[in-house]
């Protein structure tokens, strides 16, 4: 911190900040027309700065909007701040008893991990209160009021999280998350209104827009796209667009052309104006007309630097027939993808687009020839496609028509890295007799039915590599190549989309609207909707007057959302349309579904007993001994409190939230400048926040006590920290990063209903239940599951244990090229059956299904231990000469000294910082005489500068080291190294560094350092790039010899100047004096003559005659003194 007050600005001047506070609406729900309970909820939304206050005012996150809170910080002269760098009683009632609301903003990591960093980055913040003004208030104090946190934002992310929980004081309030993402399809008009740049607004739905219109899917890239669309308006073209996840939306009518392609080899009869298809990316938005595709490119100037938005939409592949897009939900090696399906003349071909960065590019797949071509068949068609990022592999399901017209359907495997296409299976011709099982293994021998298999699509999922291919039927295969009938979904029915959670389960819609719900792992289809359990459901809602569900309504789309299924539904009640985002209640229709079918009624005594058959095999599950998260997740979280404002209610103005604003923008500025290749004496971002201050800490709080803190704000320094010690929530996160070797631990309390006791002559208890660990990839990760059984409890503790088994991925960048996989933990038999009422509802338990990323995970990395290496280099070295210019960032080595480097892991999740043990590969890769005239060099200089192998003559540098790579390029280095020698030979480009001034030449060496095929003991390649000050370089033989040429030369030029002046100096006084004397002598006769008269000639010759005199006197003295200089001398 630096100290403010009469000292001027340090170096930044202004904080840039988007205006943008969230302000937390604590409401009853009858305030917002919901009439169902009188519970309460968190409502959010976004307010400009001048908007603070006003409860009606909504903003949406604007990506330009950016301004400066220079003016603010202005009057916190004496504060320790580093400058540069609803329900109205219940509210009261809540502020009054301590409630303050906790936010915690998440942002999402970017798809480029080129240009980005990859981190899992969180910020947590404590919300401040505010009273609105208000025209009438009888309240003496306060009428109105929420709490105000800032909404940050980051450069690289415009996906963000918001969830909102309560400190345990006050009214209880359950927590709940809201998506606030930056909606890069909007600009500023003229007249300073917000407008989409897509298109026009519609401000009304009517009716035939959604009633009796069937139902689309929503694709977009999972967890990366912050605006959702969706088409299917008919005879409309127009979508619908949200950028908070359907709390809110708008219905958009797009400004294309509207163009139709029709020629002979596009096989189109009609014209329409419907969206058909509607993909949405990180930063584009793709749609399908006719057979036409169109794409528009948002304005994100935190994604990219070039701003690289659309002005109006574009059309590509103008010239094909596009009869489908096919999504691709995860994104891989820092781009998105999107495929487009012909048809005509280019049937049997995927375009396949890549996004990055908001460019977009088509390429045709394959390669060389078609689909058809590749598996010899005359007439074929593609029907659906799914990309495997992970291996670059394309699925295609490929219909053909036989030489009988007869239709069958193979799975075709196209790799994109070395175009080797492949038939992996064909599909059966007609649907399997299951004979009342609910699986069937295909094997070729089974008996078929009369029904024909007509395959729709497929599905991926990349974590567990489940394939599912659909159609009016289910089938699935971990492998692709052998496939499981799921006999339990109808055979009379077709389904229309699949909606996957990626996280074990998935809901099914079929052509007449059913939705079914499938449990990836088990094999029994659920049917949630209609059937009985729904109308069970529906009446209860009745019952309680909820405005979510109506007699009238239509289904728009089904999405997962935080592991949760959603509907989008259109209810018209009273005559009245609405459009509205409901939650789809999974677990209380399985348990409605189970209780409608499994109970008896038993007659005790007079009267009937209703009694349940309860199928779950445990009455209590318990995830226990779980490890601290952060080292798994890798999530990085800082805390933010608001300043302590000097006000008798505690209540904050518009300048303390501009305060709060401007400290938590500084927070997140201080992370991204942490990443230097120097590390810090502290392990902290923010270390240097407090550095200078922390000795004024009591002082400051001296003042706040005093009520004398500058514009009445006190900034607490402990408020603004980085958390490293987050506990477990008793529940497995949400995806888990392994290192080499790594594993994570923990164990499942299972308590039984029927305990089992065999009798014998040992007496052993056995176990009620089973604990299954399901393992998506067995040849890279491992489980090992430990039973104890407790008889006196009645239960069993499970022991599980992940680990990596050290196969599976090459060294990499952290967080670039994670490999997908999963594990699931389950009860066996308890698929569908068990649950846990909690205060939101029903949750199913016993199927718990894990993320796992193998590689490296994001947040470490390394760093130069600059403190250590100099301390070391001096105790070696015996001495340290810095440069004459010392730069407390970049201290400098000199050139004669053995330079010993050393470098840290560190942990910028959980902390740690240590001396990096492995060996690494030190290179120089350019350099520079001055830092403006570093360059770098090629591979080829590379080599010549560093290796070994050498001949040259350009070795920049040396070490006693024998080990060296395996093809002896270059040598090895550990932190036992025996050092670096400086050499600078004579084709280095060191050699012979022309000094700038009369000290020693200085050199900057551009170092890179690289674990990379040196070092088993990680996944991770640690490259650390860094400047590197060497001053004191020595010159060349020739130009050194040249330097003492010249300078003896003018040395002794000047010796003999100084020689020849000393002898000739008494002749040059003498040659000087007589000079003068005749100067003189001129002068007085001049001036003897002009004064002089004929009448007085005797007197002229007098004077004459004196003045001679008097002369030859003077002429004598001088002359005599002269000859007693030279004496002297």
């Amino acid at each position: 911190m630096f100290p403010v007050g009469p000292a001027p600005w340090p170096r930044l001047r202004v904080l840039w900040a988007l205006w943008a506070l969230l302000v937390v609406l604590l409401a009853p729900w009858r305030l917002w027309a919901i009439q169902e309970t009188q519970e309460c909820t968190w409502q959010v939304v976004l307010n400009n700065l001048e908007s603070v206050g006003k409860n009606d005012a909504i903003d949406h996150f604007v990506d330009q909007e950016l301004y400066t809170v220079d003016k603010v910080f202005d009057l916190l002269v004496d504060a320790p701040i580093d400058r540069d760098e609803s329900s109205e009683a219940l509210v009261r009632k809540g502020h009054l008893t301590g409630l303050k609301p906790v936010v915690l903003v998440t942002f999402q990591s970017p798809v480029n991990f080129h240009r980005w960093k990859i981190e899992q980055l969180q910020i947590q913040m404590e919300a401040a209160p505010f009273r609105s003004p208000a025209e009438r208030c009888d309240a003496e104090e306060m009428c109105l009021m929420s709490w105000y946190t800032p909404m940050p934002i980051k450069n690289g992310s415009v996906v963000m999280r918001v969830d909102v929980s309560s400190n345990g004081l006050g009214p209880f309030i359950p927590n709940k998350r809201f998506h606030v993402n930056i909606n890069g399809f909007l600009e500023r008009g003229r007249d300073h209104e917000l407008q989409f740049t897509v298109g026009n607004e519609l401000f009304h739905l009517i009716p035939r827009h959604f009633v009796n219109v069937p139902s689309r899917p929503l694709w977009y890239t999972v967890d990366q796209t912050p605006v959702l669309i969706l088409g299917g308006i008919p005879e409309e073209k127009a979508i619908l667009l949200t950028d908070t996840n359907f709390k809110d939306f708008f219905l958009v009518e797009l400004s294309i052309d509207s163009c139709w392609v029709g020629s002979f080899y596009c096989p189109q009869a009609s014209f329409t104006a419907t969206i058909y298809d509607a993909i949405a990316t990180e930063s584009t938005l793709f749609i399908r007309q006719n057979q036409l595709i169109y794409y528009f490119t948002g304005t994100y100037t935190t994604l990219y630097e070039n701003n690289h938005g659309s002005e109006r939409w574009v059309r590509v592949l103008a010239n094909e027939c596009i009869k489908r897009l096919c999504p691709v939900h995860f994104h891989s090696n820092g781009s998105e993808y999107v495929m487009a399906l012909t048809t005509g003349k280019n049937e049997g071909y995927v375009h396949f687009g890549t996004i990055t960065d908001g460019l977009v590019s088509f390429k045709l797949l394959p390669r060389d020839r078609s689909v058809c071509n590749a598996i010899l068949v005359d007439n074929c068609s593609i029907t659906w496609a799914v990309f495997i990022a992970g291996d670059y592999n394309l699925l295609m399901l490929v219909e053909i028509v036989g030489p009988t017209s007869s239709k069958y359907f193979q799975v075709v495997s196209y790799d994109l890295v070395s175009d080797y296409l492949v038939v992996l299976y064909t599909i059966p011709e007609f649907i399997p007799d299951a004979r009342g099982l609910e699986f069937l293994m295909i094997l070729g021998t089974e008996s078929y039915t009369n029904f024909p298999m007509v395959p729709k699509g497929m599905s991926y999922n990349p974590y567990n590599n489940l394939l599912l291919i659909w159609g009016n039927f289910l089938l699935q295969s971990f492998n692709s190549e052998n496939f499981i009938y799921l006999a339990d979904f109808p055979k009379e029915l077709s389904i229309k989309y699949l909606v996957n959670s990626f996280r074990g389960d998935m809901a099914i819609v079929t052509e007449n609207e059913e939705i079914w719900y499938l449990l990836e792992g088990s094999y029994q289809v659920y049917q949630l909707f209609p059937s009985k359990a729904w109308e069970v459901y529906i009446s209860l809602q009745v019952l309680q007057q909820s405005s979510r569900y109506a007699p009238n309504e239509t289904m728009v789309t089904l999405f997962y959302e935080d592991n949760k299924l959603y509907q989008l539904v259109y209810l018209i009640d009273n005559q009245q349309g609405r459009l509205i985002k409901r939650l789809m209640p999974v677990e209380q229709l399985l348990m409605y579904q189970q209780i409608s079918k499994e109970y008896v009624l038993e007659r005790q005594g007079s009267h009937l007993t209703l009694s349940f058959s309860n199928f779950c095999p445990f009455t209590v599950m318990r995830l226990q001994e779980l490890p601290n998260p952060q080292i798994y997740t890798r999530q990085e979280r800082y805390r933010a409190q608001p300043p302590h404002v000097l006000e008798p209610w505690g209540f904050h103005s518009e300048n303390s939230l501009a305060v709060y604003q401007g400290l938590v923008y500084y927070l997140l500025s201080l992370h991204s400048k942490y990443d230097k290749p120097y590390a810090d004496p502290v392990h902290d971002p923010t270390w240097r926040w407090w550095k200078n201050k922390k000795q004024d800490q009591d002082y400051y709080f001296y003042l706040a006590n005093n009520w004398r803190s500058a514009g009445g704000v006190h900034v607490d320094m402990t408020s603004y920290e980085k958390i490293y010690d987050l506990k477990a929530e008793n529940e497995l996160p949400e995806r888990i990063f392994l290192d080499k070797g790594t594993s994570y631990s923990f164990s499942v309390f299972l308590t039984t209903r029927k305990p089992e006791v065999q009798h014998g002559p040992s007496f052993q208890v056995l176990s009620p239940v089973d604990l299954a660990v399901v393992l998506a990839d067995p040849d890279c990760i491992e489980a090992m599951v430990k039973e104890k059984v407790l008889v006196n409890r009645n239960s069993v503790l499970f022991w599980v244990t992940l680990s990596d088994k050290r196969s599976c991925f090459d060294q990499g960048i952290s967080g670039h090229h994670l490999m997908k996989t999963s594990m699931l933990v389950k009860v066996l038999g308890s698929s569908g059956h068990c649950f846990q009422n909690t205060n939101r509802g029903p949750r199913m338990q016993s199927n718990l299904m894990v993320p796992v990323l193998i590689g490296c995970p994001p947040g470490k990395r390394l760093a130069f231990d600059i403190t250590y290496t100099l301390q070391y280099n001096r105790v070696q070295n015996k001495h340290y000469f810095d440069c004459v210019k010392v730069d407390p960032e970049m201290p400098c080595f000199l050139f004669r000294d053995i330079f010993y480097p050393f470098f840290l892991i560190q942990d910028l999740v959980t902390g740690d910082s240590g001396s990096f043990q492995g060996s690494y590969v030190l290179k120089v890769v350019g350099g520079g005489p001055t830092l403006d005239t570093i360059k770098e060099y090629s591979e080829e200089e590379i080599y010549r500068f560093n290796s070994p192998l050498d001949k040259t003559g350009s070795l920049i540098w040396t070490t006693e080291n024998t080990t060296t790579t395996e093809d002896l390029a270059f040598n090895i280095m550990s932190h036992n190294s025996l050092g670096i020698e400086w050499l600078c030979l004579e084709n280095s480009p060191c050699h012979d560094t022309i000094p700038h001034n009369i000290f020693a030449p200085e050199f900057f060496f551009k170092v890179l350092v690289s674990n990379r095929g040196v070092d088993e003991s990680t996944y991770c390649d640690y490259q650390l790039t860094f400047l590197l000050h060497i001053h004191g370089l020595p010159l060349s033989a020739r130009r050194a010899f040249l330097i003492l040429l010249v300078s003896a030369s003018l040395f002794v030029g000047l010796v003999i100047l100084y020689i020849v002046c000393c002898l000739l100096s008494p002749y040059m006084v003498k040659v000087c004096n007589i000079l003068r004397w005749k100067i003189n002598s001129i002068i007085g006769l001049e001036s003897n003559y002009t004064y002089s008269t004929p009448s007085d000639s005797r007197a002229f010759s007098h004077s004459g005659t004196m003045s001679w005199r008097s002369s030859r006197l003077n002429s004598r003295v001088v002359y005599k003194g002269a000859e007693e200089n030279k004496a002297e001398t």
